[in-house]
């Protein structure tokens, strides 16, 4: 007896055979590859996409996500004699002083890359917010009778009164 699969997993499927061949993935190449409906195909897909499992590269192009297995517990210990033992999971290496310093300045450049994302996704989470309230204090601006329109206007009339004395 045959194991059925969901129509979710056969486009789910059709989506990595197809990017594997290098070729584009369009709804179209996935109907023409499952046979399925348009309909169904753009709601799976859209699940897909909600789940994570596969990316919207444009309109109507798709890759699938890179799924890493989850990550495993890691640590660092420092032997008497300056060995070094670094547990990934259940797999151990132990490493010479100079090859653990020869590892961090690998894994340093790993560090800094870090630091960029999340100085970039901090500057970006500051930049909405700074339009947000640009967009609030704008929308008050041009309202008449608002707290920021009148005090606009009394400044416009100081300024006013200045320049004419």
């Amino acid at each position: 007896m045959a194991i059925q699969r969901t129509t979710k997993q056969q486009i789910l499927d059709a989506i990595n055979d197809l990017h594997g061949a290098e070729q584009l993935v369009t709804r179209e190449a996935l109907q023409e590859v499952t046979g399925l409906k348009l309909t169904i195909i753009d709601d799976r897909v859209a699940t897909l996409v909600d789940e994570g499992a596969v990316i919207r590269k444009g309109r109507g192009v798709f890759v699938p996500a890179i799924q890493h297995p989850p990550a495993r517990p890691i640590s660092k210990t420092v032997m008497p004699d300056g060995m070094v033992k670094i547990e990934i999971g259940d797999d151990v290496i132990s490493l010479t002083p100079r090859e653990d310093r020869t590892l961090a300045s690998i894994q340093a450049g790993a560090a800094l890359q870090l630091l960029g994302i999340d100085s970039e996704q901090h500057a970006t989470q500051v930049a909405g917010d700074l339009r947000a309230r640009v967009r609030r204090l704008e929308m008050g601006v041009h309202q008449p009778g608002s707290v920021t329109s009148a005090v606009l206007r009394a400044a416009g009339s100081k300024d006013g009164a200045e320049g004419e004395a």
